[in-house]
């Protein structure tokens, strides 16, 4: 199990969702992506997107001023 970072800050919806996918199309069983996010609109995007494709979540937090970080589990 490794764990990758995913910085996205800057980028407004869909785009982080769109880096995550790329990232996790290349991770393997068990491996983790921490994503790092200001954009609000993710905050439901992400966990959506994350459960839709079968993925598990944790450690969802805010991390300052409108910035959060999720980690997604690639099963």
């Amino acid at each position: 199990m490794a764990q990758h970072i995913l910085t996205t800050n800057g980028l407004v919806c869909p785009f982080p969702v769109q880096e995550a996918k790329a990232v996790m199309h290349d991770l393997e069983a068990g491996d983790e992506l921490v994503i790092h996010f200001d954009c609000t609109q993710a905050t439901e995007a992400i966990p959506r997107w994350a459960a839709e494709n079968g993925y598990g979540t944790k450690d969802f937090m805010k991390t300052g001023p409108a910035k959060w970080a999720i980690t997604v589990v690639k099963p």
